[in-house]
């Protein structure tokens, strides 16, 4: 791992976990675990940072960070005693897909003010799937650990 790799790693999870921070100050989150949620949004979004950079795509790498963004605020959650979407809720958001979200919406008002082109349906297409992917990811990996570590009874 070169030491720009490093660098560009470190940049992206200190500029990540501002807004975790800023969104976990907006839900109320209590003063003793701000650092944490703020930690966590940090590492959460290195994770993916280091999956896009070793050919992992966008949506793969995001469920991957939200996975483990889900079990370590479970962990967390029974170490300082406070309820795991305390952690999770405002670590996961710095990984949603607003560029994409927005070019897709970009598209669309283009489409109505300018009239149907197969280029810019093609860019709100690809952008609105990406976004959606993206979420559902983000939902759906935040969710399974929760499914995977409170499940008392077996599966079948």
């Amino acid at each position: 791992m070169g030491l720009s790799l490093l660098w560009a790693l470190l940049q992206d999870m200190v500029l990540a976990a501002v807004p975790a921070l800023g969104f976990a100050m907006v839900f109320n989150v209590p003063l003793k675990v701000l650092p944490y949620c703020a930690l966590l949004g940090g590492v959460g979004h290195g994770v993916r940072f280091l999956a896009i950079h070793f050919g992992m795509n966008i949506e793969w790498a995001s469920f991957l960070a939200a996975i483990l963004i889900g079990i370590i605020g479970i962990r967390w959650s029974r170490w300082l005693l406070a309820h795991p979407k305390v952690f999770t809720v405002a670590a996961v958001i710095p990984m949603f897909p607003g560029i994409s979200a927005y070019t897709a919406m970009i598209s669309v008002v283009e489409i109505s003010h300018l009239g149907y082109s197969e280029a810019l349906m093609n860019v709100m297409m690809t952008n609105f799937l990406k976004a959606s992917f993206i979420v559902g990811a983000l939902s759906i990996g935040l969710s399974l650990p929760g499914i995977w570590l409170y499940r008392k009874r077996p599966g079948v």
